[in-house]
């Protein structure tokens, strides 16, 4: 699942962006009722300043919004939607996507912001450096663990295309997969789809997996999308979200697995066989020598939980093997006792890469992170090479790209993860309210974010989990830091 940077890219502007305070209205409404606008944070990977170029395109519309931002080398910064204004303003009620050029390197992350009193977490997506014909989603549910999945198609290739959607029942996977088509979607614009109200699927509760295919419209000529998923509590405030994948492949790359550590956090791996013909015989395989296999008829997923396997107070790493055919991975971390509102989600990798960026890291002192005022990231890393990499180095930048400090990791074993925190890269303050206003420079507000650089030929994938408090509840949402060439 690897992303590799170009000048140009598309990115979804994952599910809803509601840009009105109307929604506050259902403020005590569940996730599944609850409006969001997205903030996209984004960073300039280059060593020259950038020219960012946004298109918003409302849900099948092919009129495009313009907006133009400067960005200094290594910087990174956020462009919240729901304040833009004058001509760059969108429309109330905006459900749409965007697509963003630069003239140099970027990466990009959405951040869901909920317009509620009682949801909190912030589901986190990647952007998009590339697309391909078939979209990958490792799970779908309708009130299924009291879930509902919301997922968006974006067109990334020129003029309109037809896509067509089949989704496979996991709790009965002899069904035959149901099957949904939608006309000329726009270029640049987006298809959601929401499987709480999806006539085709007629059931109460659904468990599943999507394959999504595209041609140009009216031909059988393949066409190039991206997709996305949000998932929303139907009955509590838990949110979370993550890209769809482009191809599957043998071996996937987990770089956390957990259970019942850190007051109780679990993961589970949601994992697909992308194959419509054959059966996956898949492994997993965790970082303390402990693993659970099962095989998994064409099109279909199963879910491993860590604590099946590996024992309480285990926190590591997995590699995921398939033989027979390809799979795709997403991550899950949950809380046993329950939390409400903990629960996060991230892609599996298949390979890794020497360098990695992550658009949006913070950190703050207890006493605001405590009150639910700021935020705190954590980044997982693992080496998913054959060999132990030196001399990891995490640089920790500000919202104007100067490095507020490095955080040397000597060694980092293969198949084994090591952790990172601002703090652990100095005690300056700048590091201690990193990515605060704070913590940058005077009148500059908000924007973090972090480079991964190892030596040459070094294969690392890389986690973040960025926790809010609300209340006594501790909170998260994960992305997937993404490779630099």
């Amino acid at each position: 699942m690897k992303r590799t940077l170009r000048v140009k890219f598309a990115m979804v502007l994952a599910i809803i962006l509601v840009l009105t305070s109307a929604s506050l209205v259902s403020a005590q409404n569940p996730a599944n009722q609850t409006s969001f606008i997205t903030a996209i944070t984004y960073q300039n990977v280059s060593a020259s300043a950038a020219t960012v170029s946004f298109q918003f395109f409302n849900e099948k519309n092919a009129s495009a919004t313009s907006v133009s931002r400067n960005l200094p080398a290594g910087a990174g910064s956020s462009l919240f939607v729901g304040g833009l204004t004058g001509t760059e303003a969108l429309p109330a009620n905006f459900l749409g996507s965007s697509v963003l050029s630069s003239n140099q390197p970027i990466v990009a992350t959405l951040v869901q912001i909920p317009q509620s009193t009682t949801v909190k977490n912030r589901p986190l997506s990647n952007g998009f450096s590339s697309a391909t014909s078939t979209v990958l989603l490792a799970t779908v549910l309708k009130n299924k663990f009291n879930t509902n999945s919301k997922f968006s198609i974006q067109n990334a290739d020129t003029g309109s295309i037809d896509v067509t959607v089949k989704i496979f029942n996991a709790d009965s996977p002899a069904d035959p997969a149901i099957t949904i088509t939608e006309a000329g979607i726009p270029q640049g614009a987006a298809k959601y789809f929401d499987m709480g109200t999806l006539s085709q699927i007629s059931a109460a509760s659904f468990n599943g997996s999507a394959t999504i295919t595209a041609v140009k419209a009216g031909t059988t000529t393949p066409a190039n999308i991206v997709g996305s998923v949000l998932e929303l509590s139907t009955n509590s405030v838990p949110a979370k979200a993550f890209e769809g994948v482009q191809s599957g492949g043998p071996t996937v790359f987990m770089a956390s697995a957990l259970c019942d550590i850190f007051g109780g956090q679990r993961t589970a791996y949601a994992v697909q066989n992308t194959s419509a013909t054959a059966t996956a015989n898949v492994t997993v395989n965790y970082s303390n020598a402990t693993s659970e296999a099962a095989s998994l008829a064409p099109g279909t997923k199963k879910s491993f939980i860590a604590c099946d396997k590996t024992g309480a107070n285990f926190s590591g790493a997995a590699t995921i093997n398939s033989t027979g055919a390809d799979i795709v991975v997403i991550g899950k971390v949950f809380n046993n006792p329950g939390l409400p509102g903990f629960e996060t989600a991230f892609l599996g990798e298949k390979s890794g890469a020497a360098k990695l960026a992550l658009p949006y890291v913070r950190w703050t002192a207890d006493a605001t992170f405590n009150s639910g005022a700021r935020q705190r990231t954590f980044l997982a890393i693992q080496n998913v090479g054959g060999a132990a990499v030196s001399n990891v180095q995490v640089k920790y930048l500000d919202a104007v790209g100067t490095v507020l400090g490095t955080h040397t990791i000597a060694s980092i074993a293969a198949g084994q993860k090591a952790n990172s925190t601002p703090p652990n890269a100095g005690a300056s303050a700048q590091l201690l309210e990193f990515g605060t206003p704070d913590g940058n420079p005077a009148g500059i507000g908000f924007g973090g974010s972090v480079i991964v650089e190892a030596p040459a030929g070094s294969q690392l994938i890389a986690v973040a989990r960025v926790a809010s408090k609300v209340g006594a509840i501790q909170v998260a949402e994960d992305y997937n830091g993404v490779p630099v060439q």
